[in-house]
């Protein structure tokens, strides 16, 4: 004990020693540094610490405090959330540029076709007018028999309409097979008028069934049957080997009501009217659209059409 004594007090004097030494050199007082006398009073802390040890940390201050950083980071962070929302936004905006693009094409056939179907209405009726013109002119043909108080020419033109109703009325079969089919009487005049050219179609009788059909979309444009009346009026078209015509109503039915529940269907059907006029360009595009418009139906009702269609063109 008293060794150890003998040592504090011996080091406490060197400290002592030591201060009076560094206060007593000559040091003009403008050259005073404060790094100086904390440098001492730093090895003074020390010394104390050392003579000692286990002291109350209320009377010595730490020698070495944390650093602060003279400015904090302001750099903004990109985090993963905020990079997976832009990559989403930027797939959701190609895709629409996709659909936009899809359409303009399908509303290009559409206009096409309606223009050719108007250029073949045309030349039929510019034929129609010529020829009789032409039997109008014509010298009278023999077994004509005049009408008295008439002119000859319209005798003439009398026989030639005869003709030409005989030539393209139904005959008698046909019409008692067309009258067969009953038409419905539920009290919703839309759905009977529907219902009765679905009849007409289911059973083959095309041409009447696209007069049923048309009636009834045009008279019933806000009906809940009017996108399957739609519908079935292209595949009356379709079937009967007319798939220009029905191309046109096809798409009529997809661009009118997308959300309808026989859009799908036409959308489907306008790729296989393409395929059969040879545009695989066009076909490609609704099978594209259906694809990526109606994924659900493309996994479910409509697979086995949609996988079909598929097989019968190479859209790569």
């Amino acid at each position: 004990m008293l060794a150890r004594s003998k040592q504090s007090f011996a080091i406490t004097r060197a400290a002592i020693v030591a201060v009076i030494v560094a206060v007593a050199m000559p040091v003009p007082a403008s050259a005073q540094s404060d790094d100086r006398l904390r440098r001492i009073e730093s090895q003074i802390n020390a010394l104390q610490r050392a003579v000692f040890p286990g002291g109350d940390d209320r009377f010595f201050e730490p020698e070495i405090t944390p650093e602060r950083s003279a400015t904090p980071n302001t750099t903004p962070q990109v985090t993963t959330s905020a990079l997976t929302d832009v990559l989403a936004r930027l797939d959701a905006i190609e895709g629409q540029l996709a659909r936009l693009t899809a359409t303009a094409e399908v509303n290009e056939n559409a206009l096409a076709a309606m223009e050719m179907r108007l250029a073949e209405m045309e030349a039929r009726g510019t034929a129609s007018a010529s020829g009789m013109g032409s039997a109008a002119t014509a010298p009278r043909p023999s077994g004509v028999v005049p009408v008295p108080g008439e002119a000859e020419g319209t005798a003439e033109l009398a026989a030639v309409e005869e003709t030409a109703a005989q030539a393209t009325a139904p005959t008698p079969e046909r019409v008692a097979a067309v009258q067969a089919i009953a038409k419905p009487a539920t009290g919703d005049q839309g759905d009977d008028e529907y219902v009765y050219g679905f009849r007409l179609w289911d059973a083959g009788f095309y041409p009447e069934a696209q007069q049923q059909l048309a009636m009834f979309v045009e008279r019933y444009p806000d009906h809940w049957r009017t996108t399957y009346g739609r519908n079935l009026l292209g595949r009356a078209f379709l079937d009967a080997g007319e798939p220009r015509a029905a191309a046109t109503h096809f798409f009529e039915n997809y661009q009118t009501d997308a959300e309808g529940a026989r859009a799908p269907d036409s959308l489907l059907y306008l790729a296989e009217s393409m395929i059969t006029l040879g545009d695989t360009r066009r076909a490609c595009i609704a099978l594209a659209e259906f694809g990526e418009t109606y994924a659900a139906l493309a996994v479910g009702r409509l697979q086995n059409q949609y996988d079909n269609l598929g097989g019968r063109v190479d859209c790569n």
